[in-house]
């Protein structure tokens, strides 16, 4: 019988256009209700599809301390948050939550 050889899911490795991106983060914010390490985490896997040390580059902050803060177990700061996210080109929008 032939071993079958599995890995871990990356979400970063199905990242690859503007729109996948914008999916992505959108069904994660539907997803994560009151859990902000979620959206962290999802936000750590999109900087890790366009690169982390692009994202360094563009927000001014250190590589290192961008893995943590979005690694899911970090608690990045807002201010944090907003810089990550217009970095990598993003726009968050409010809409009504029904019921």
């Amino acid at each position: 019988m032939a071993k079958i050889k599995l890995r871990q899911w990356d979400s970063a490795e199905h990242l690859k256009t503007d729109e996948d991106i914008a999916l992505y983060l959108d069904a994660c914010l539907e997803e994560a209700g009151d859990d902000p390490a979620f959206i962290a985490k999802a936000l750590g896997n999109i900087a890790r599809a366009r690169g982390m040390s692009q994202l360094a580059r563009d927000t001014g902050l250190g590589r290192e301390s961008l893995y943590k803060a979005l690694s899911g177990e970090g608690n990045p700061s807002f201010a944090t948050i907003l810089k990550v996210i217009h970095a990598l080109g993003v726009k968050l929008h409010a809409a009504h939550a029904d019921g």
